[in-house]
């Protein structure tokens, strides 16, 4: 026989497996649901975290085996195909190639409402290879690695993914749960395309985490970023002969690295920009008809990124009147900063708090030492770390960060992400460390610690409304009086062969 909660659901008592479940099923309520039913999340609580170790050796090998894959951003092919072969046996429908992304997939579970998602990435990056020791051995020189961590990133999301479905099966939870395979987030803006295309426009709330070197809740706090490719076109000639008829594309290049530099001055603190030149010409002894920059520019501000990025357009075309030359940009590229959630905040830092963090073992100790000592750092982290769950800290939008098409989400649906330690304490993303800690068990146990806090908060989404509706209520508030548009022109498609150029 059914009980009425306070909370608007039944519990249904029943004794399977002879353990006492209280099965949650959706009933009419007459009133806002409180936050949370002491009753019954606990017992939820510890059943999901169950479930999510009993999967957990399986993507733990599902991890390693992207790991060793290491492909680029689009070219993921083997990667996304393991992770939807994963989720179609744990009983998932998947929808592959969303968004024009060849890549890209939706793997979906139940109907109706809430929909709750959780983003997976499984993208690599160029130059990173590195076998799993703690000092700096390629698998394969200059190949790519997971110098972010996103073989953990895709399989973390995915394992607590199949332990929320198996909870919501096995108890008749209603609503939907999606993972969403997003690609080439290092610098492909995978998930830009997949928000243009409205793939997160009924959603109600998603989840993300990111591997680092400590354990806390991501509220906000990246920056905007933009990203082009700028060609310069000049005449060549004879650089001894006939200089008189060249036109250099190469000095317009090192003009508007020059302009560039004249600026940072005059741009605020927060901001970031950083550019390599990817074609400088032929032979010394030609003038360069043709030469490139790659360049990136970053602030917490959309609205500030943009002010920057219109200067920076203007020293482009100036050093095209110094020299001669024209210019053309293309292949833009951009990510938003991430609007944090101050409803759903307090919910993960909590159900962070209770997975906890992970104690390494004696030969993990011995690993993390020996690369703690190639990280040329004055003070080095205690390897505790791993352990510690930060507190719940206001966002600090000048301190230093990175960028992620997360962001864009963020400005479509409420969202909460967290970082747990898989890196060895000190170790910063982008690096043969971070690739090296990616593929072994301290990357996989950090892992599993997402896992958890990401399907403890799913649990509670689904089980608690007024959690939704106090996500859409911060969300909306935010968002007063502001519009999201992505900084991609329209028109403009995923770059599937921007790694081969």
């Amino acid at each position: 026989m059914a009980e009425s909660s306070p909370h608007g659901f039944c519990l249904q008592k029943h004794r399977p497996r002879s353990i006492r479940l209280f099965v949650l099923t959706s009933c009419l309520a007459s009133s806002v649901p409180p936050l949370l039913n002491a009753q019954a999340i606990p017992d939820a609580h510890k059943q999901v975290k169950q479930l999510v170790d009993e999967n957990a050796a399986n993507f733990k090998q599902v991890s390693k085996q992207i790991w060793d894959y290491a492909e680029l951003g689009y070219h993921e092919d083997k990667s996304s195909a393991l992770l939807q072969g994963e989720l179609k046996r744990a009983g998932f429908s998947v929808e592959s190639g969303v968004a024009d992304e060849p890549t890209a997939f939706i793997a979906s579970y139940g109907h109706g409402k809430p929909v709750i998602g959780i983003l997976g990435e499984f993208d690599a990056l160029p130059g990173l290879s590195q076998k799993p020791l703690p000092q700096r051995e390629p698998v394969v020189p200059n190949a790519p690695g997971h110098g972010c961590g996103h073989n953990l990133l895709g399989s973390g999301a995915a394992l607590a993914a199949v332990a929320v479905k198996e909870y919501m099966e096995a108890h008749h939870v209603a609503g939907t749960l999606r993972y969403y395979g997003t690609p080439a987030e290092e610098g492909g803006s995978g998930k830009v395309f997949m928000v243009r295309d409205g793939l997160f426009k009924d959603v109600d709330v998603v989840l993300h985490w990111h591997p680092g070197d400590h354990n806390g809740v991501n509220n906000g706090g990246t920056l905007a970023i933009l990203s082009a490719k700028v060609t310069y076109h000049g005449i060549a000639a004879h650089a001894a002969m006939a200089p008189e008829r060249g036109r250099s594309a190469l000095d317009a290049v090192m003009l508007m690295g020059n302009g560039i530099e004249f600026m940072r001055e005059h741009v605020p603190s927060n901001s970031r920009i950083h550019y390599i030149i990817t074609k400088g010409g032929a032979a010394p002894n030609i003038v360069p008809d043709l030469a490139q920059m790659d360049l990136m520019a970053r602030n917490p501000s959309n609205t500030v990124l943009e002010d920057i990025w219109e200067r920076l357009l203007k020293i482009s075309q100036g050093a095209a009147l110094m020299t001669g030359t024209t210019v053309e940009v293309t292949d833009i590229r951009g990510d938003a900063n991430i609007v944090g959630n101050d409803a759903l905040a307090p919910v993960a830092q909590k159900n962070l708090e209770e997975v906890g963090g992970f104690t390494m073992n004696d030969t993990e100790k011995a690993f993390a030492l020996e690369m703690q000592k190639t990280l040329g750092i004055d003070t080095v982290p205690s390897l505790d770390g791993t352990q510690a769950i930060d507190p719940l800290r206001p966002v600090d939008l000048n301190a230093p960060s990175a960028s992620t098409d997360v962001g864009d989400v963020s400005w479509t649906v409420p969202t909460i992400g967290f970082t747990t330690a898989t890196f060895v304490p000190g170790v910063a993303p982008h690096t043969w460390q971070a690739s090296a800690s990616a593929g072994m068990s301290i990357g996989q146990n950090g892992m599993v610690v997402a896992s958890k806090a990401l399907a403890l908060t799913a649990i509670d989404l689904f089980a608690t409304p007024s959690l939704v509706q106090a996500a859409r209520a911060d969300f909306d508030r935010k968002l007063t009086g502001k519009t999201y548009r992505t900084f991609i022109p329209a028109g403009q498609k995923p770059p599937l062969g921007y790694r081969d150029n």
